[in-house]
């Protein structure tokens, strides 16, 4: 009897799981999570052009996720409005000579869309003892550089800022959808290179990076095992403001159960959020779910927890009156129940 209830029950359970996509779209690209307004395979998954991702199948016959053609990703948060992406660092190496052995100029593009390096999350970085290390963008419309010198080994620290010896840091301005970056040298490391022969450029995740992996004994290596570092991608959905947005009711991106935001971080564009006691996907037509509070334990300072939509209600131990979430006043009753 037992088995043939939970072989009832199992499918109702089944659907209602909370899913990130839409009706038949697959969830996953390898081990990368793909949630709407994402899409892959199909583009009638992602909301438009784009948001359609590439899911291709490398060597090994692993499934990878790429933002474009050399930016395989890692994460992408729909709550966050990010995507992680790994690229490659910029680098230039020379022998003891001084005669330029290895180099490589980094340039990069975000696709057509609402998409943008975060200059929040992310640092431009320089390592070396002679290096100076330059970023601009397409557009010509901004550029800093990033001197970095030392005459001795210098141990690069995590707890240690980059304040020009071994290393230097800056950040980049909001709205850069291109970057190019490139590395020169005053004395082709020829001071410096018993302990330091090569310089790197690169943009990373303030949260990820790890300045210790980066020693100045760091030499180039090509292919599969390139020194990528993890970049934050910022994404809104639309060209519009979240009141212009909200005016055009069957162009609106939010969910029932959402609201739309306008990042403080991007000039155009707003973001989907659950409302207040809902979570789920906020992009997704009913992709915002009712939160049970009174699972899992009782958020009530005083009483019986009942959940409502959107929110819970705390009922007060009989004689008591008032709202158990803050307070119950009066005396309570005890009943006490002995058999005869």
């Amino acid at each position: 009897m037992w088995v043939f209830l939970l072989m009832v029950l199992w499918p109702v359970a089944a659907s209602t799981a909370r899913s990130d996509v839409k009706p038949g779209c697959q969830e996953k690209c390898g081990n990368v999570s793909v949630p709407y307004p994402f899409g892959i395979l199909e583009p009638s998954c992602a909301m438009n052009d784009d948001f359609f991702l590439n899911c291709t199948s490398n060597d090994e016959g692993h499934h990878e996720l790429f933002y474009a053609a050399n930016m395989p990703i890692s994460n992408i948060s729909e709550l966050e409005g990010t995507v992680t992406v790994g690229i490659d660092a910029a680098f230039s190496c020379y022998n003891k000579t001084g005669i330029q052995t290895d180099s490589f100029a980094q340039s990069m593009t975000l696709r057509s869309g609402p998409f943008m390096f975060s200059h929040t999350r992310n640092i431009f970085t320089a390592i070396g003892c002679d290096t100076l290390a330059v970023v601009v963008n397409s557009e010509s419309n901004y550029g800093a550089a990033c001197l970095s010198l030392c005459t001795e080994y210098v141990e690069m620290s995590d707890g240690n800022p980059c304040s020009g010896s071994g290393c230097c840091q800056t950040s980049i301005p909001k709205g850069l959808n291109s970057l190019y970056y490139l590395l020169s040298s005053s004395y082709n490391y020829t001071n410096v290179s018993d302990f330091n022969r090569c310089g790197f450029a690169f943009l990373a995740d303030k949260r990820s990076l790890k300045i210790s992996h980066w020693p100045l004994s760091r030499t180039t290596i090509y292919g599969k095992d390139a020194y990528a570092t993890d970049v934050v991608i910022e994404w809104v959905v639309e060209n519009k403001t979240c009141e212009q947005a909200k005016a055009n009711t069957s162009a609106y991106s939010c969910g029932t159960n959402a609201y739309c935001t306008d990042p403080d971080e991007i000039d155009q564009g707003y973001r989907c959020l659950c409302n207040k006691g809902f979570e789920g996907n906020p992009y997704l037509k009913d992709g915002c779910q009712d939160i049970d509070e009174c699972k899992g334990g009782n958020p009530c300072q005083e009483g019986t927890c009942k959940n409502t939509i959107g929110d819970y209600k705390c009922r007060c131990p009989l004689g008591k009156y008032g709202d158990g979430k803050t307070r119950c006043t009066g005396v309570g009753i005890i009943t006490i129940i002995s058999g005869n």
